[in-house]
């Protein structure tokens, strides 16, 4: 390969991962502190991330709309369930932290992304504290993320439900999303819904990261049931 074929090939792989980069950024600001040494379910003590979007119709056709919640009341797709700190095998939870918790006006900003005040204040609180962020840094990470992730144009709102084969919805992922392997998504599954798509990224955020434990829970039916958006 010649100098300038080489070059060529650096530049797009730099611009594919450019979005990524800048949230890695805003990411070394935000931290509340560096980590001193490694200790289970120490605030900033973990290997990588998983963004887990949730596929809303789902949730809300199993369990939303029987509790009346208003996030069933909108037309929602794919919505932040959670970002989370992971270790290789198991994850942190509930760590200590000096970090405040999230205020009304900043837990307002991201319902549009999380669309519920009680599930924002659960992930901050079950994963949030482990992350080092403060919450203000830790919720402005998962807008900064909820945007820089492409999601496939046939799963912005259907208003039809349908069938939908789990590798084609992996691969409509990956074929969007520069830099996205098999290794680091996973489609989770109830017994006929399709449920979360989870992408794992490094613990920078300047990448995708392959993560063997998330895979192993992956949905293990070929076909899933997708409720439309309504």
């Amino acid at each position: 390969m010649s100098k300038v074929a080489a070059f060529a090939r650096l530049r797009s792989a730099a611009s594919a991962l450019a979005p990524l980069l800048a949230i890695a950024c805003f990411l070394a600001v935000a931290l509340v502190a560096p980590v001193e040494a490694r200790s289970r379910d120490r605030a900033g003590d973990y290997d990588f991330w998983v963004l887990s979007l949730s596929w809303s119709p789902s949730w809300c056709e199993a369990t939303g709309n029987a509790r009346g919640d208003a996030q069933c009341a909108r037309p929602f797709a794919f919505v932040v369930h959670g970002l989370w700190p992971q270790y290789d095998r198991g994850f942190p939870s509930d760590c200590p932290t000096r970090a405040a918790e999230p205020t009304r006006a900043q837990i307002d900003a991201v319902l549009d992304v999380m669309p519920s005040p009680g599930l924002v204040r659960h992930e901050w609180r079950k994963h949030g504290t482990c992350s080092g962020l403060t919450a203000d840094g830790y919720l402005k990470v998962i807008r900064k993320l909820f945007e820089k992730i492409r999601i496939p144009d046939e799963f912005k709102a259907p208003a039809e439900p349908r069938m939908v084969q789990t590798r084609a919805v992996e691969r409509a992922f990956m074929a969007i999303n520069n830099g996205l392997d098999a290794e680091e998504i996973s489609i989770l599954c109830d017994q006929r819904r399709l449920q979360e798509v989870r992408l794992c990224l490094k613990k920078d955020l300047s990448a995708f990261v392959s993560c063997p434990e998330v895979e192993r829970r992956e949905c293990r039916a070929d076909r899933v049931y997708m409720p439309a958006v309504r």
